[in-house]
């Protein structure tokens, strides 16, 4: 497929991490190898009951400079900060568990991570195999991804009275964000 061509809700976007560490020294070099790192769901994990993403990508960082013998200053794009990553999810404890990602929590390793915006649900498998990175699996509808590396940095729940229980959990992202690239159909 290609990327998303049309308005519409990314209602089915996911987030996937290495089952194992990616150090930094082992960061992929292009989109292939990125790539690589999800086409086999026993490689990665899927973060489970996702509320709400925060923002993926570089943001802007616009700086003015003063420049002599001009009335106004002109513009440059400087070193940006990366987004705080905080998902909100539906905190089902055995869920985060069983998914891997509990155990990730706060370890200290740098995992890759894969963000699938997605606006309909991949066809032909079900839950963490859908987002393969394969023809099949995540290639079966529109898609744009996202890469990088970073780490799992903590969890907070929210207990709640009159809605399902919460949980943050804050990511921290290292080095540069890449894509958004595309898993094509064959």
């Amino acid at each position: 497929m290609a990327h998303i061509s049309s308005i519409g809700a990314g209602l089915h976007s996911a987030l996937a991490v290495t089952a194992s560490a990616v150090p930094v020294a082992s960061r992929p070099a292009n989109e292939a190898a990125w790539v690589a790192l999800f086409a086999d769901d026993a490689n990665f994990d899927r973060f489970p009951n996702i509320r709400e993403f925060p923002q993926i990508g570089t943001p802007a960082n616009i700086v003015n400079v003063p420049v002599y013998g001009q009335k106004t200053s002109s513009q440059i794009q400087g070193q940006a900060d990366a987004p705080t990553l905080e998902l909100t999810i539906n905190y089902v404890p055995s869920e985060l568990a069983s998914s891997g990602i509990a155990a990730k929590v706060g370890d200290g390793n740098v995992y890759a991570f894969q963000f699938s915006l997605l606006n309909a649900s991949p066809t032909g498998a079900a839950g963490k195999e859908q987002l393969q990175a394969v023809a099949g699996n995540l290639g079966s509808v529109a898609n744009s991804n996202f890469y990088f590396q970073g780490k799992i940095e903590a969890l907070l729940v929210s207990p709640q009275l009159t809605d399902a229980n919460q949980a943050t959990l804050t990511l921290s992202a290292i080095g540069d964000f890449v894509g958004p690239f595309t898993i094509d159909a064959p």
